[in-house]
Order: C-alpha cells, then structure tokens, then sequence
C-alpha cells in the first residue's frame, strides 16, 4: 500500500492514504471458446510469481522511454497539465528517470501559463526509508502544478524497473503470499486466451488490494491487471480527515517484448480527491513505455535526445 501525505502552506491542507476501490472488469474481455477443464487460480498464479521475479531481473537490461500525461482538473476546468517524455535506465536500485521533453501549462487567473521544465531544486518527492507513505509540502501559488508533478512521481517514478509504482499489483511470489485468488473463468483479450482470476487480501481487515489479473494461458504472464483499494477508508476517518477518494482504480496493460520478456505498455487511472471539504480535484494519468532498447550494461544509455534542464525558462 501506498500513501501520499501532500500538505499545502497556508492552508493547512492534509491528504492522507489517497488509494480506494475500484476494480470493474475492463471491456473487450469476452469468453473463450475451450473445454479444457480450469485450473486451480493458485497453480496458475504461482507460475505468474515464477515468471515474474525472473521478470523483475530481465527488465534490468532495457532502457525505454515514458510518455505520460498527468492532468489535473477542477470541474469542467483544466488547472494542470504536463505531457512528458523520460527516458527510464535502469540502476542499482530500481531505475533513474530522465526528463527529455516536458509540455505544460497552469491556469493563472484565468489564462494558462506555458512552460517546459520543472522547478529548480527538488523536483520530486523522496520516500523516507522503510516508510510507505511521502510527505509533501504544496504551495499555495502552485498547488495544482505540484500535485500533478507529486503523483507522477509516486505513482511511475518509484524506483520500479516497470516504469510503474512496484506496490500496486502484488503478482510477485513475496506479494502474492499475501493474498487469496478465485479463479473467474476463460477469456480472450488483446488477441490471446487468458485466465480470468480475481484476487483480495487474505486478511479481510487488510487494507491492501483487490482486482482482476487476466493471465496467458500460454506464457502464465500478465496481460492486463486491475487493482483497487480492498477496503474503503472507514466514514470516521474520512470525516476526521476531511478526506475522500472517490472512483480511483489502476489499470496497467503487459505486453512481450522480441526476446520474450514481458514489460508494462500502459498505465492508467482516473480518480477525484476532496480534502477538508473545499478543495476538489481530478487527477487523469495516461501513461505508455516505448522505444524499448535492451543493454548488457545497466547504466548505459541509449538514444541522442537531450535531457530537459531543471530549472524554470
């Protein structure tokens, strides 16, 4: 579980444990046509946790780029956008982000203000060690700029070779012990036959992750996975809080690379935050790794862009 602290300056404004429910199955998923009898969810899914801690290890070799999109809205209003392009390498300990390119504009008083770099010093937030949540600190003069750059940096900067938070869908065999699985049925999606399997925390007071993984039949790897929040954050606590989470979800799309390893192609979710019952936002990511290179040498860097500088034009 993940959780994000951001507080505002002046406003005294507190978020805290921003993840919720939600877990519909995605469209396009339709049954498969076999009479195969259905294995057991728990065969299937440690096959996946086999697959994909020897994953976790392959991905090291691959340099890629993200292109994602953050947006954050008030209404029928814009007040934050940035579309950005990083170039993921991988380190010793997860991977660095580069920033390439960055198009963004903030609405300010009533007209949106280019720009295309972030802000000098700190530019994103930094897990304190063995914590799992970040403190934030947003100013009043930029508070949508700062939470679009604070999400994005929790949410697929996290230090994971996958290009996406490691805590949001527990498929490793270290997560898995964790959780319960039932097996759905047979389905066909992205042109492959998948196992539908639904999954939940094991202690149903667990305030972990519940959702759908629609595996290979054929590769026992991922081809999309839904989570959401097992349990919703208690009305006690939310009216304590004055913080509210409605409607996010997390949606994240695998596909093979030539070689045969498996990576994350697209991350997505869409959710609103109410905190302290005035301030209401939106918050849109679209995210998708691409020009995939793989290298035998963990700190090479492939490609002629040139990094963005961080500091403001």
């Amino acid at each position: 579980m993940i959780c994000l602290r951001p507080a505002i300056a002046g406003s005294a404004l507190v978020c805290s444990c921003l993840f919720v429910a939600w877990s519909g199955a995605p469209g396009g998923a339709e049954p498969a046509r076999t009479s195969d009898p259905l294995p057991a969810a728990e065969a299937v899914m440690a096959k996946v946790a086999t697959n994909q801690d020897q994953a976790e290890a392959e991905r090291a070799h691959y340099v890629y780029v993200q292109h994602a999109k953050m947006v954050s809205r008030r209404g029928d209003h814009v007040m934050c956008e940035e579309i950005t392009d990083y170039r993921i390498t991988p380190s010793s300990d997860g991977s660095h982000a580069e920033l390439l390119k960055l198009d963004g504009r903030q609405l300010e008083n009533h007209k949106y203000l280019a720009y295309n770099a972030l802000p000098p010093g700190e530019s994103s937030p930094k897990k304190e060690e063995d914590s799992d949540s970040i403190s934030v600190t947003i100013k009043d003069d930029s508070l949508d700029r700062d939470l679009v750059e604070n999400m994005r940096s929790n949410l697929i900067h996290d230090k994971s070779k996958d290009g996406i938070s490691a805590h949001l869908f527990p498929l490793t065999s270290k997560d898995q012990a964790d959780y319960v699985f039932h097996m759905v049925g047979r389905e066909r999606m992205n042109g492959r036959d998948v196992y539908h399997i639904s999954f939940r925390p094991m202690d149903k007071d667990d305030f972990g992750w519940n959702g759908d993984a629609y595996i290979d039949t054929t590769a026992y790897q991922p081809v999309l996975v839904t989570t959401g929040m097992a349990r919703k954050i208690p009305f006690a606590v939310r009216t304590f809080l004055g913080t509210n989470l409605p409607g996010l979800g997390f949606t994240v799309t695998y596909a093979p690379q030539p070689d045969g390893v498996w990576f994350p192609v697209s991350f997505s979710t869409e959710f609103k935050i109410h905190v302290l019952f005035f301030f209401h936002r939106e918050i849109i990511l679209d995210a998708q790794n691409q020009e995939f290179e793989k290298t035998h040498v963990t700190s090479e860097i492939v490609g002629e862009a040139t990094p963005v500088e961080q500091k403001e034009p």
